[in-house]
Formats: C-alpha cells, structure tokens, sequence
C-alpha cells in the first residue's frame, strides 16, 4: 500500500513510517520540519519537506491508498499563550489536508489524536465514551479535528480512525540505526529523568507529593512507541478495510499507569546513576490520575501493549546515550 505519512521526521511519525517500511508499505514522508528531523526519516522512504497544507500536489499525484496524520504542535503550555499557532497548525492544516484528500485521494485516513480530549476525567480507566471536554487549546484543537473526520466520514465517504494516547515512551533500536524521542524543548517526564540522571541536568522536579495516590505523586498511562506503530499499523488495516463513512476511535493505553516516583525508580535501576528529585508543589489543573481503557482498541484492532516501563526506560535510554549531545 503506497500511504502518506505527514509529520513522518518527527518522534512518533518516523517510528511509524519505518513500521511501514518493514511491513512491505510505500512510505512518503511529508514533514516542514519545524519540529522534527530530517536524519529521522527512515531510509527507504521518499521525503517532502512541505506543511501539511501543502499536500495537494503530493496527493495529486496519484497512488496513494491511505494517510497517516502526525503533524501538529503538541506542547499544552505553549497552546495556552498562543492557541492561535494551535487552531491554525492542528485544526485549519488538517481541514485542508481533509480537503486535499477530497479532491485528490486517498479517503482512509488514521489520525493521531490525544488523551487531552477529555480533559480531567471523571473516573478512570477513561472510555471512549467519557466525556471530551478539554482544558487546554491543544487538546481542543485535536477534538476539533475528531468532529472533523466524523463530519467527512458521513459526507464524503472517508474511512477513518482516530487513536487518541496518553504518554508515549521508548525507542526503536535496530542495527541499522534508532528513533527516539529529541525535542528542543522537552517537557516528558521520561526523557527529562534521563536528562538527569546523565548529568545534563541537575534534578528532577516532582510537581505534585500530595495526590490521592499510592506513593503521592501523579499516576500517568505510559505505552511504548513500538506499541503505538503497531496499533496503527492495525488501524491502517482496519481503515482501508472497512466500509466506508466509518470513523473509529480508540484509546491506546496500557490500562494502568505508573506514578513519577515509580519512572524515577526505573530511571535509577535502568541507568545504574543517581536521578536527584526534589518535590514540588502540584501544578493547578493536572489531575491525579490518568489511565486508559484500551477494551476497545482490543476489540476493534486486537491490540494490546505487551512492553512495560522498565522497557521503555531502556530502550529510550539507549537512544539517548547514542546521541551527539546525549
């Protein structure tokens, strides 16, 4: 299957669009690279350097079966001082590669949706059925295009899945060469620890010791990125499968969750080094538990996780460790 793959030179994208590869797909890869890496396009795959505004003359070209759909600005602060960037990157770009698919093709479409749908939810593992209601311009924005796909499915025909996920974590390593995580700006948790216990910096802040939680600390649904490609790989499937005017959305989760004192623990038993914490005061609106029902990612895609975080932790620290700067 020939898929276009937009927003394929960032973290998630690129492990997806080597998946791809490895599956016998044709992958183009169209990203502007305002956040991601022009070295983390898998080789094999044919690379745009163009928004996703921009492709129309790609799709026009004719070939492709089906898009998978990354790109978008995805940091929750940022979206709050400046929505605008959000409404126009991840609401208006999709619309207009919606429509770039309408005019052109392909109409099979998975998109890279988010847990900050819901909001804070009102009771966890959160369903698909729970309300969404969104604090923030980031998770309101990829809402937004979730009506959107909804709206094109029952008009236009689009087959479509929406995988809304929570924390994502770890790396693809292979000989050939490993994808990960490299942000300019980094606000995982994951990635931040291992920052620390590397020594590029000096601790790690635990915003929150208070919690209704085991330990005190936030509890948060963590899934391997290898687990993420593979359920879209599934979706993909799925959605040049299924009739069309479907859309589908799931959650993908591991069904639990782990507390940052936990990730700090598999940070220090993974590195073998020293991760100096310091607790904090809890940031206003971050709820104390986040967890997903992934039933129905089950049901509808036979998926489920099968990496837990001491894996995660691993595999993201052997792709930090062989980084220029890591």
């Amino acid at each position: 299957m020939r898929v276009l793959v937009t927003g394929g030179a960032g973290y998630i994208g690129s492990v997806v669009a080597a998946e791809l590869l490895g599956a016998g797909h044709q992958v183009t890869v169209l990203d502007d690279l305002s956040t991601g890496h022009a070295d983390a396009v898998p080789a094999g795959a044919e690379f745009v350097r163009a928004g996703v505004t921009e492709a129309g003359p790609v799709l026009a070209s004719g070939g492709f079966e089906a898009v998978l759909h990354f790109a978008a600005k995805s940091l929750v602060p940022e979206s709050v001082v400046a929505p605008e960037l959000y409404w126009q990157n991840n609401t208006v770009g999709s619309l207009a590669l919606l429509e770039s698919m309408r005019r052109h093709g392909p109409r099979t479409i998975v998109f890279s949706s988010t847990a900050a749908t819901y909001g804070e939810p009102e009771a966890v593992p959160i369903p698909e059925s729970a309300p969404t209601r969104p604090t923030n311009p980031y998770g309101a924005s990829k809402l937004a295009v979730d009506h959107l796909l909804t709206s094109y499915a029952q008009a236009y025909g689009f087959s479509a899945v929406s995988l809304r996920y929570f924390n994502v974590a770890g790396a693809r390593i292979t000989a050939q060469g490993s994808l990960g995580e490299r942000h300019a700006r980094e606000t995982h948790l994951i990635p931040i620890a291992l920052q620390v216990a590397a020594g590029r910096r000096p601790e790690l802040q635990v915003n929150g010791v208070r919690y209704p939680t085991p330990d005190g600390t936030a509890v948060r649904d963590y899934i391997h990125v290898l687990d993420l490609a593979d359920a879209h790989l599934r979706a993909l499937d799925r959605a040049h499968g299924e009739p069309a005017g479907e859309h589908l959305i799931c959650n993908l989760g591991s069904g639990s969750g782990s507390s940052v004192r936990e990730v700090i623990a598999s940070v220090r038993r993974i590195t073998g080094r020293p991760t100096p914490a310091v607790d904090a005061a809890n940031r206003p609106g971050d709820p104390a538990v986040l967890i997903a029902s992934n039933a129905r990612a089950a049901a509808e895609l036979g998926w489920r996780p099968t990496r837990g975080l001491d894996e995660m932790v691993a595999d993201a620290w052997e792709f930090f460790s062989g980084q220029p700067d890591g």
